[in-house]
């Protein structure tokens, strides 16, 4: 299992969609929190089996949420370096990898 790094853009990102998700229903937040770490256990255990997106960064789309976490592998870490709605623009993201 690789070590895991978020950036702090990126836990912002999570906790956004957080905020914005439980004040859409008391507990929502908490099944996003749990879909976002489950995709994080996924790139902690198999990060190459994630399709590469824009340059190096790859992306894991969330289960049950339209949004994708996207990451880097550099050695034995990996990156997080967004957490975004899918219909976001995506140069958001990619001026961060």
């Amino acid at each position: 299992m690789s070590q895991l790094l978020i950036r702090p853009a990126a836990a912002e990102d999570i906790e956004e969609a957080y905020l914005w998700y439980e004040a859409q229903r008391t507990g929502l937040g908490e099944e996003f929190l749990v879909a976002v770490h489950n995709a994080l256990d996924s790139i902690a255990a198999l990060p190459t089996g994630y399709p590469v997106v824009h340059r190096e960064a790859r992306r894991v789309l969330l289960h049950r949420f339209p949004y994708a976490l996207y990451f880097r592998i550099c050695g034995e870490t990996i990156i997080v370096i967004a957490c975004m709605h899918g219909r976001r623009n995506p140069r958001r993201w990619k001026g961060r990898s």
